[in-house]
């Protein structure tokens, strides 16, 4: 685990993922180093990994596949067991990936469905031709439930699946959990915030359990009117996309001077919806932007702020938070499948298409969903009409290193701290607070 802080958290699930066969939840609290661990893992551990994630962008950021891709699931509610889990013929390549693989990695698993999990469970024994949970494969589950849940429509399929079928869409009532233990290994060093009393205001809303101390605590950040002065960067998170979209094309049409496009290049398989930056990127000098990749010596990370400083046709400078003057180089994203290799007889992960772009988006402002994992010094938190989600309230938070770096457009109710039961009854009986 080299080049990472190792604290015990970290040298128990590590310890547990590399020394055992266990199927186990690694969780924590926003900013514990779920990701970091993950990542290095993949990289270091020298087990053979498949990652997968429930949605394209998840994926390309983790460096693996979409569950569905990888598994070839329908993109609807799936019943136990359900016709159209493919069973692969024996010299199919995908057969010979999940023989030869040692562990299933799965990440934000929060957002994905109980059905799923067991579409998973399904289609690795029938290919393996294993009786045992997961065809016998370890898994390890990465996510924290008290973020972002999985998105379902309501429909009258769902509703009966999600009411009959299973006890909630939440991944942990999976019908193969009846059959397994999940152990959950909970990282509770915080790397996001140092200051504890931040961390605990922001537990509370992570648990439902705020008091009217907290929240007044909280409130003492309510300054609807912020606007923050020119040399500063703080960026706004909403509820809704229209909102984060409207802000960002309002604050560039303010901008007096030139607008400069730049044309990303799409090759080959690389979905349009998953772009993680604009196809046709436009800006103005005096722009915000934010940093959509980490960069390769560690000059910014995915979620840098920055202003764009000066602009031409084939040329774009940004000076970040610290002041540092970056002059931006293209970037490439891959979306990568994982195929076994005949010759060698191992698994690879094979690049079937790439976008190319500078690796910047206009960050005025940006959605609390697309936020998760980011991490600002200020932030504007806008519920507008108020939260609506489970978890949303959290995320929103708990993406500022400080309380002084928040600024609350509305005061925080009650009614906006959306905790499901089910979650925090989970929890409860894992022990996990």
């Amino acid at each position: 685990m080299s080049e990472i802080e190792i604290n015990a958290g970290f040298k128990h699930a590590w310890d547990v993922m590399l020394k055992t066969r266990e199927t186990v939840l690694i969780t924590g609290k926003a900013g514990t180093g779920k990701s970091t661990l993950l990542r290095h893992f993949n990289a270091e551990s020298g087990k053979k990994c498949i990652v997968l994630a429930p949605t394209g962008i998840a994926a390309i950021n983790a460096g693996g596949q979409t569950v569905h891709s990888f598994f070839g699931l329908p993109l609807r509610p799936l019943m136990p067991g359900d016709s159209e889990i493919r069973a692969y013929a024996k010299y199919h390549p995908k057969y010979k990936i999940m023989r030869d693989m040692e562990v299933l990695i799965i990440d934000e698993v929060s957002m994905l469905r109980a059905d799923i999990i067991d579409a998973i469970d399904h289609s690795l024994r029938i290919n393996l031709n294993m009786p045992f949970p997961f065809g016998g494969k370890q898994v390890v589950f990465f996510g924290d439930l008290f973020q972002l849940e999985p998105v379902i429509q309501n429909s009258e399929v769902e509703r009966h699946l999600f009411g009959e079928v299973y006890k909630s869409h939440y991944f942990f009532h999976a019908r193969v959990f009846e059959q397994i233990e999940l152990p959950n290994i909970e990282l509770t060093q915080v790397y996001r915030q140092q200051d504890e009393t931040f961390i605990h205001l922001l537990n509370s809303i992570r648990l439902g359990n705020a008091g009217e101390g907290e929240l007044e605590e909280l409130n003492s950040r309510y300054q609807p009117d912020y606007e923050p002065d020119a040399d500063e960067l703080a960026i706004t998170l909403c509820t809704r996309n229209k909102m984060a979209e409207d802000i960002n094309e309002y604050m560039l049409s303010k901008i007096e001077g030139k607008a400069f496009e730049y044309k990303g290049i799409v090759e080959d398989d690389f979905n349009l919806r998953n772009l993680p930056t604009s196809l046709n990127l436009v800006l103005k000098v005096g722009a915000q932007v934010v940093f959509m990749k980490n960069h390769a010596n560690g000059a910014y990370v995915n979620g840098t702020l920055g202003r764009v400083t000066r602009l031409d046709q084939m040329n774009i400078e940004v000076t970040l938070e610290n002041g540092e003057e970056i002059m931006l180089q293209k970037e490439i994203w891959e979306n990568k499948v994982y195929k076994f290799d005949n010759i060698n007889r191992r698994i690879q992960s094979e690049t079937i298409g790439k976008f190319t772009q500078y690796p910047v988006k206009l960050a005025w402002a940006i959605t609390i969903h697309k936020s998760q994992g980011l991490t600002f010094d200020k932030a504007i938190i806008d519920l507008g009409g108020g939260a609506f989600a489970h978890g949303q309230l959290y995320v929103a938070l708990s993406r500022c290193r400080t309380l002084g770096g928040l600024y609350l457009r509305q005061l925080i109710r009650y009614p906006d701290i959306i905790v499901d039961e089910r979650v925090v009854d989970f929890a409860r009986k894992n022990l996990l607070f």
